[in-house]
């Protein structure tokens, strides 16, 4: 089932906000640990769900939390070769024991890596710089596309998150709670639908050239185009694959560059391949990258052209303490080697499928599930409305599986199973989908 039915209106919802803790609403029950919490962490404190839950220890697919529940984790994708894996835990272990020292030193480790990490990318984009965040990433990218230009003009989605610098914050409108857009970023609607007798490659072509013009009428030069290319915090469109071709090419005759935040979609989660990009036969200008690259260990990058990044350090030195470090380094490597190894591309393909023609099975008898979107094991489950969608995630933790939401009203169930999912895991998570919107009725 891929066509939406009518969904109910709502009101925008900030990202933070969607399946997030709300202490304004907080039980009469008296949990320390989240008082202490709260105490420590203030206003930034974001926790998820009504009850926020307190973890121990995890393995594979599996949390377990202080009073013993268990919980299938099919939300967190930085884990994206299951929690605790043997291989990237050993050399992690091993690395640290040894040697963890900046990148202003030669280390074979680090060489290794990203010779290994460069072999998975278009061989145009052979230069490689590692930060410690995707937001540190793709604040790196929008300043190399901004040395290239000669812009600063920027266009992204309309409910895109891509981090949480200064930089970054501006050009992430789901992450704006009271203010709007500064003058140099426009958003362009997701690839959601097509006009009568169109295509979503025409529709969003065309929103691409109503953004280009008015980024010129406003005097500004356009820089990037930023995009994740499953528009995950935008509700999860992964197809038509190609339908990003005719806006890049509009894009790159704008004097732009194409920024392809993988940061949610890479490394084999989308199936179809190892990045999101490629689903679409675009080549980006820059890629970046985060979450699932280190399986937990706190590493990023980006991959460009070496005359972009000759550019950039032209008029500014770049360097990150501890991006690069080895100890990074191999447990890149081990995440690799894993997705390899244990055939996890073809394992989300597989896994994702079976996933999605479970719920288009409960869709066909459930008029409140408008749509199921996806690719490999990243899927979106479009619901009437976002009040449900938070009862479904709520009421799926009570019966011990984690998701979260996306969409700018919030009413999708974001869904990401580690990579090493099996189908006995699937299947739960659909039978308890299934329960869970029976108790909603």
């Amino acid at each position: 089932m891929s066509d939406e039915k009518h969904t109910g209106a709502a009101a925008a919802r900030q990202i933070l906000e969607m399946n997030a803790f709300d202490a304004r609403a907080r039980t009469s029950n008296v949990n320390p640990l989240l008082e202490r919490r709260l105490a420590n962490a203030g206003a930034a404190s974001v926790l998820f769900y009504r009850e926020p839950i307190e973890i121990v220890s995890a393995r594979g697919s599996w949390l377990t939390a202080a009073d013993g529940q268990r919980y299938l984790d099919f939300y967190n994708n930085v884990q994206s070769v299951g929690h605790a894996h043997p291989r990237v835990v050993a050399a992690v272990s091993d690395q640290i024991a040894r040697l963890n020292i900046n990148t202003r030193y030669l280390n074979r480790v680090v060489d290794d890596y990203l010779e290994a990490l460069k072999a998975k990318f278009p061989p145009a984009l052979s230069n490689v710089v590692l930060t410690c965040s995707g937001s540190e990433a793709n604040d790196l990218a929008v300043r190399i596309a901004e040395a290239a230009s000669g812009g600063a003009g920027i266009i992204v989605t309309e409910n895109a998150y891509h981090g949480n610098t200064a930089i970054i914050s501006a050009i992430s409108p789901s992450a704006m709670k009271r203010r709007d857009l500064a003058n140099h970023v426009v958003a362009v609607p997701a690839p959601a639908a097509a006009e009568p007798g169109g295509s979503i490659s025409d529709a969003f072509a065309a929103s691409m050239t109503q953004a280009i013009e008015e980024l010129e009428r406003r005097g500004h030069t356009l820089a990037a185009f930023v995009c994740d290319s499953i528009f995950s915090s935008d509700g999860i469109y992964a197809g038509p694959p190609g339908f990003l071709q005719r806006a890049i090419a509009q894009v790159h005759a704008a004097g732009g560059l194409y920024i392809a935040d993988e940061v949610q979609p890479g490394f084999a989660r989308t199936g179809d391949a190892f990045w999101g990009f490629a689903r679409h036969g675009v080549t980006p200008d820059i890629v970046t990258m985060g979450k699932p690259m280190g399986n937990g260990f706190p590493m990023a990058g980006l991959a460009t052209r070496p005359d972009l990044l000759e550019r950039f350090c032209e008029d500014t030195g770049y360097f990150n303490t501890f991006g690069g470090n080895p100890v990074a380094a191999a447990a890149g490597q081990a995440v690799l080697d894993v997705i390899e190894t244990e055939q996890l591309q073809e394992n989300a393909r597989k896994q994702g499928a079976h996933i999605r023609d479970r719920i288009r099975d409960l869709a066909a008898q459930d008029e409140r599930i408008v749509a199921v979107r996806g690719a490999g094991l990243f899927i979106g489950i479009e619901l009437c409305r976002a009040d449900l969608a938070s009862n479904v995630i709520n009421g799926l933790k009570t019966r011990g599986v984690l998701i979260g939401a996306a969409g700018r009203m919030g009413n999708t169930l974001k869904v990401r199973p580690p990579l090493t999912s099996t189908a006995d895991e699937a299947d739960l998570f659909a039978d308890r989908v299934s329960e869970t919107l029976r108790a909603s009725a």
